[in-house]
């Protein structure tokens, strides 16, 4: 596999498990400098193990609130301390929530945008102050931004909201020379899928053939990260086994 990543920095949020983790692990075979950030700083410690095993010649664990934009800027600080650039940053931390609509709170709608939407946005800012020409965001969508279920109406416009974001990004990145795109996964095996009670309840029914693991997602995020997708910009691309042509 040739190193597309070699001598550049990439930066995952919630970078502990698995979409994230897969994505880190991916990247450093690929001889990446990794900054893994999450609220886990046990599980961090074992993801740093991981992604060196993996092959990064160097990586940096940081515990990070991605919806606190103080807490964003510093660990880009620290990143910028470590490595001196950064080169990729992969929008992945996610938070999910079950309820009828008309239970949720304003709280919950706010705890939950600002994981999901805002905190891409925060990194998204410090990628245009410190990212040079050649550098490239990949937002973590989900099928929900375009197509949902019941009882996750915040996830889902938070996903829609970031499909926005990353056009807006594309369009005022192009001249910055900064790359923006995102993935839309389907049912990935993770545990947010399985603590899913619409899935555990048998309402939200996975077909076992368009069940994907996270490698499958870390994949595809890979080469939009990547210069081989140097002329992609703006897009939004299905990770789902074909599961949105299905709902």
């Amino acid at each position: 596999m040739p190193a597309r990543f070699e001598g550049k920095v990439a930066l995952v949020t919630g970078a502990a498990g698995g979409i994230g983790l897969a994505t880190a692990t991916r990247l450093a075979s690929e001889d990446a400098r990794l900054v893994l950030l999450d609220l886990d700083a046990r599980a961090l410690v074992a993801a740093r193990e991981a992604v060196l095993k993996a092959g990064a010649p160097d990586a940096l664990d940081v515990v990070c609130d991605v919806s606190n934009e103080a807490q964003v800027a510093a660990c880009v600080q620290q990143a910028l301390g470590r490595f001196g650039r950064l080169d990729v940053v992969v929008n992945n931390a996610g938070l999910m929530s079950f309820k009828p609509l008309e239970q949720f709170t304003g709280d919950d709608w706010l705890r939950i945008l600002g994981v999901d939407l805002l905190g891409a946005f925060f990194f998204t800012k410090q990628a245009f102050l410190h990212m040079k020409d050649g550098g490239a965001i990949v937002n973590v969508a989900s099928v929900h931004a375009v197509r949902t279920t019941p009882n996750v109406a915040p996830y889902a416009a938070a996903k829609a909201a970031l499909l926005s974001l990353t056009r807006s990004t594309a369009i005022e990145g192009r001249d910055r020379g900064i790359r923006c795109n995102a993935v839309l996964p389907g049912a990935v095996e993770t545990k947010m899928l399985r603590d899913n009670p619409e899935v555990k309840a048998g309402v939200e029914h996975i077909d076992p053939k368009e069940l994907l693991q996270p490698a499958d997602v870390a994949a595809s995020i890979a080469w939009l990260a990547s210069d081989d997708a140097c002329n992609v910009q703006g897009a939004a691309l299905a990770v789902d086994g074909g599961r949105l042509s299905e709902l």
